[in-house]
Parts: C-alpha cells; sequence; structure tokens
C-alpha cells in the first residue's frame, strides 16, 4: 500500500502553529515512508475564505519547506463531485430530504434539554420501513440529512490514543447538504479523503468527534477506511488553549521575526512528540525516527524561550552567506543597504554567535552601514578627561597601522601601557563612537571590520 496523507486547512485566517505541525507531521509520515503529501484547502465557508488566507497557507508551507507531492486542490473546484455523491445516496437510501423549518428544529431542541435529554434530530424525516412521511411543506427547501445507523458503534484504532468507540444510538442523522444545497463540512472531507486515495489522516483531536461520523459516511459508500491519528492541542504556558498572547501568531510572523524555517520545523516537531532525549536535530533524521506512537496522548505547551534557544542554535550552525542574504532583506526593509565595506559575511561571522534571531542579526549589522549618533549620554560617561589623550593619539596612529585585527590589537595595547590604563577604560568610548554601544565583540575585530576612512570619520567627530 502507498502511503497517502493531507493537510487540509480552512483559508480563513493564517497557517498557525497548530497548523503547522499537523501539515509537519503528515508530510514527515508520507516521506517516511515514501509516500505522497497532498495539499487540500477546505474554502466551501464562503463568508469566512479568502484569497489572502489561501496565499498565507502557501506561504507558510513553502517557507517551511513542506512541499507537496498533489494539490493544492479547492473544494470549491469540486461542487459537481460531491453533488453527484449526494444523488448517489439518495438514491441508495443512506440520505434523505428532511424539511425542518431551522424554527422548528431549535424548538426541538429546546423540549429535548426541558425534558434533561442531549439535544439532537429526532428523525421526523428519516424514511424507514413502514413509515408513511408526510407530503412535503411547500415553500420549504430541504436539506440533506445522512441516514446514521441506529445501532451499533462507530469505532477505529486510533494511531496515537488507542481504541475509540462511539454507539451510533449517540449520533444523530447528520446534514450533509444545506438548504440551498451547498455540501457540508463532514461530507465533503470524506468524499476527499475517498477521492484521493487517503490511507492516514493525521489531524488536532478536536476532531475526533467529527471521525465516527466520517467513518459512517465511508461505510455507507462503501469506500475503505482511513487510519486516524488526533494529535493532541497546544496549550500556552498558563496551560490554556495556545493564542496570540502566547506567541501563537502566524507562521510567516516568525519568518519576519527573524526565526530559521529549520529552528520552527526542529520546535514544532518537539511539541508532542520525541525520540528519547533528543532537542536538536535535523529534518532527516526527524523523517528517519519519525513514529506516530512517540506522540504524547496529552497536550504539548507552546514555550517561546525554547524556540528561541533552538533558532540561536540554527544561526550559530548556518552558512554565513546564507545568513547575510536573509538580513540583507531585513536591513533593506529598514531602508538599510550594506555595502561591500565591510563585507555583510564578515559582518555575520564576528557576531552570530551573539544574537538569537535574524533581526538581533541585523540590529548588530545595520551601524556598520548608517550613520551612528551616540547618545549624549553614552559620550560624557565613557569619552572622561583621562582617555582623551590616549584616543586622541590611538586615532593619529590608526592612519598608518596595518588595518588588520592583529596589528590593531597590538596598537590599543601599547597605548593603553603607555597611558596606563586598563582596556575597558579604552575600549569602551572607541565602541561608543564605533557603534554607538558599549557591548560588542573583541574592539579589534570591530575596528577590522570598518575601513579605515570611517574609523577616523567616527572618532574625529567626537574627539
Amino acid at each position: 500500500m502507498t502511503i497517502r496523507t493531507r493537510f487540509a486547512p480552512s483559508p480563513t485566517g493564517y497557517l498557525h502553529i497548530g497548523g503547522a505541525r499537523t501539515a509537519l507531521f503528515s508530510w514527515v509520515y508520507a516521506r517516511k515512508f515514501g509516500g505522497a503529501f497532498i495539499l487540500r484547502i477546505e474554502d466551501t465557508d464562503l463568508e469566512r475564505s479568502t484569497q489572502e488566507s489561501v496565499q498565507a497557507i502557501l506561504d507558510g508551507m513553502s517557507w517551511l519547506n513542506l512541499d507537496y507531492d498533489e494539490g493544492p486542490f479547492y473544494q470549491m473546484q469540486r461542487m459537481d463531485r460531491y453533488k453527484a455523491v449526494l444523488q448517489q445516496m439518495l438514491d441508495e437510501g443512506t440520505a434523505y430530504y428532511c424539511y425542518t423549518a431551522p424554527e422548528e428544529l431549535e424548538s426541538m431542541r429546546e423540549a429535548q434539554r426541558a425534558r434533561g435529554e442531549k439535544p439532537r434530530y429526532d428523525g421526523y424525516w428519516r424514511p424507514e420501513q413502514g413509515k408513511v412521511l408526510p407530503a412535503p411543506p411547500e415553500g420549504i427547501k430541504p436539506v440533506v440529512r445522512f441516514k446514521n445507523p441506529l445501532h451499533g458503534v462507530a469505532a477505529w484504532d486510533d494511531m496515537v490514543k488507542g481504541k475509540i468507540v462511539f454507539e451510533n444510538s449517540e449520533l444523530d442523522d447528520l446534514i450533509i447538504a444545506r438548504a440551498d444545497g451547498t455540501p457540508t463540512y463532514n461530507f465533503c472531507v470524506v468524499v476527499d479523503d475517498l477521492d484521493m486515495g487517503i490511507t492516514q489522516v493525521i489531524r488536532g483531536d478536536d476532531h475526533v468527534n467529527n471521525t465516527p461520523r466520517q467513518i459512517n459516511i465511508l461505510k455507507a459508500l462503501g469506500a475503505p477506511l482511513p487510519q486516524y491519528a488526533h494529535v493532541p492541542m497546544i496549550l500556552g504556558s498558563d496551560g490554556e488553549r495556545l493564542s496570540k498572547r502566547h506567541g501563537a501568531v502566524s507562521v510567516m510572523q516568525y519568518a519576519e521575526d527573524g526565526y530559521l524555517p529549520e529552528a520552527l520545523i526542529n520546535y514544532l516537531a518537539r511539541l508532542g512528540w520525541s525520540h528519547g532525549d533528543e532537542e536538536v536535530f535535523s529534518v532527516q533524521q526527524l523523517v528517519e525516527w519519525f513514529d506516530l506512537r512517540h506522540i504524547s496522548k496529552s497536550a504539548a505547551q507552546f514555550n517561546p524561550e525554547k524556540l528561541r534557544w533552538l533558532n540561536q542554535h540554527y544561526i550559530k550552525q548556518a552558512d554565513n552567506a546564507r545568513l547575510a542574504g536573509l538580513v540583507r532583506k531585513h536591513l533593506a526593509e529598514r531602508g538599510v543597504h550594506a555595502s561591500d565595506a565591510p563585507p555583510l559575511e564578515a559582518v555575520i561571522a564576528l557576531y552570530k554567535e551573539r544574537t538569537a534571531t535574524l533581526l538581533e542579526l541585523a540590529d548588530e549589522a545595520e551601524v556598520f552601514y548608517i550613520e551612528i549618533h551616540p547618545t549624549q549620554e553614552l559620550l560624557d560617561a565613557h569619552l572622561v578627561p583621562e582617555v582623551l589623550p590616549a584616543l586622541r593619539e590611538l586615532a593619529a596612529r590608526f592612519a598608518d597601522v596595518a588595518w588588520e585585527a592583529p596589528a590593531l590589537g597590538a596598537l590599543v595595547k601599547e597605548l593603553l601601557a603607555k597611558h596606563n590604563l586598563k582596556m575597558p577604560r579604552l575600549a569602551m568610548p572607541l565602541r561608543v563612537m564605533l557603534v554607538g554601544q558599549t557591548h560588542t565583540p573583541s574592539v579589534d575585530a570591530v575596528l577590522a571590520l570598518f575601513p579605515r576612512e570611517t574609523v577616523l570619520a567616527r572618532m574625529k567627530r567626537h574627539l
């Protein structure tokens, strides 16, 4: 059997963390077994679905490198197929027209609640052997309901949760087409999974209650059942449902905030899944190790600090040329254009050990390509009278020293000894004049990155 998984988001918003993790698990499972991963856009909610959301999903998938083998398929383009299956079910007696008006249905449910019963459709229009149905009322457009089995169970061996059983007597007759003829979510999903040959449905456990209904519809169609795997939800650090206040923003917001896709992939994989105690691993290792049986049965907690730590790790490991290309884009968005002096790759090499995001890396790199205006407070604190003679001599000697870190470092040390100063007394004002801050990598390395003329000009401005 060829493994076929799918990711089927609704384009009613951005691709969020929970959706991205579902997509990742489905993608990894297909890749592990040499199968196919299908992208399906469930866009039947016409009021809420937008093309902007579709694009956000496609962009998020692309940025995470979750390539799909088939699709994207759009449900709105498959309406003829849904209507054909609906007609087939009506003809076979596994579905029927229901003329109960919405206000009648609400009255029915209110009466059931008043009696302490579970609110549900009472089956008034359900055809049964020997039952005489009334004539359809005029002016009422019927919905189509699925004729759910009255007895037995809908059960499956969930690949994450184990055996799950629903009594059919607890399920009422689901509406599978609205009065305007448009099919409903649970029906479309069944037809799509059938037509696309989906073998494993991996999705959030908020879909558990949909599964028995979908299983019964598949059985009514005489279709094989996929395996189901319901992944526990993601909670915030406070144990509440994950929301924006926990950092659950659009996947593409993480790109804008300076995260690397491999860091987010690594982090998402560890949200509810594990391989021993491994915390850091490549996509290739994830594919090799992935096993649905190793997904936790309890909810995962989102920890933005851990994601930040992983991103810092991946930045340290990343190729300088790649990082320079990414940082260059962030700088350009600020209106800063990195010139060749100094080469951005060289700046990245010096600073990447000190930063956790590309935005922080861009902050550090920016000072090499813009005019710097140190605050008067910093200047007053560090350009004090007792260090000015040494700084002025240093500026004069910078004019003809070999412009490389070892020679610059040696010159700084020479003048420290001559003027009887400690390194911070000279290094701090140098940093303030050059980059407008007091903390940088080794001052000789920073000096060597700047063109000589830039260093002399920035020092002259304040001496």
